[in-house]
């Protein structure tokens, strides 16, 4: 288990196999969150300038064992964890994480690398207030992604592991195993499971109605760029007079 996050700040994390529609709930939460007056950051996986460069070389040449391309990932999360998420956790600000270290735990093990070294590469890293894992079925997954582009890369369908010739078969399989990973995970790290087969709108309906109980009580750090209500002004009109002794 990771430690409780012990910052002001709400870390808040979607998971899911490519083509779950995560990444839609999130940036669909992004929004709402700002127009309701929150600082939120938004990180996604693998967007680290520190190794992108060694990132693309060694997926271009197909370098990459198991392991090293484990070791990367985390050299990827553990910059992006100490320059950005961090500190923005310690401000108060509401980080959205599309993927987190779960990520490696499922991926990872998934070509082979062993779970408890895995995990420990990310013990730094706190347990998020809230993981929506948004499961759907492998075929509508695969299907989602490969009608959206021409050819799946190397690494992403899984092709350094030899499971299949065919890129899309070997991508199946892949996911397949990606998909056991993060089922495993459920009750270990208290996942929030959402139908990632379900209506877009109904699911971002459900995605505000568990980050509101999250943010009970809760006030954080105020974005500067909203303006305050009108109602608000107004009321704090009202008490300033009444204070001056102005009838």
């Amino acid at each position: 288990m990771l430690s409780p996050n012990p910052y002001p700040g709400k870390l808040i994390v979607v998971e899911g196999i490519d083509g779950s529609g995560k990444s839609t709930q999130i940036d669909l939460l992004y929004k709402w969150l700002q127009t309701h007056g929150k600082s939120v950051y938004f990180s996604e996986w693998n967007s680290s300038e520190l190794v992108k460069s060694t990132t693309r070389l060694g997926k271009d040449e197909k370098a990459f064992t198991p392991t090293s391309f484990s070791l990367l990932q985390a050299t990827d999360f553990s910059d992006r964890w100490e320059n950005h998420i961090q500190p923005m956790l310690k401000a108060g600000v509401i980080v959205l994480a599309d993927r987190y270290a779960f990520t490696a735990f499922a991926r990872d093990v998934a070509r082979g690398v062993d779970r408890d070294w895995v995990r420990n590469l990310y013990s730094f890293a706190p347990q998020p207030d809230l993981v929506l894992y948004f499961r759907v079925p492998v075929n509508i997954a695969v299907d989602r992604i490969t009608s959206g582009r021409a050819k799946l890369k190397y690494y992403e369908a899984g092709m350094d592991l030899g499971l299949s010739e065919n890129r899309i078969t070997s991508f199946r399989l892949f996911q397949q195993r990606i998909v056991s990973e993060y089922d495993a995970m459920v009750d270990e790290y208290g996942f929030v499971v959402m139908d990632g087969t379900g209506n877009v709108q109904k699911q971002q309906k459900l995605v505000r109605q568990l980050v509101r109980k999250i943010l009970i009580g809760w006030e954080g750090l105020p974005n500067p760029s909203v303006p305050v209500r009108a109602s608000r002004k107004k009321k704090v009109v009202v008490e300033t007079n009444t204070a001056g002794g102005e009838s």
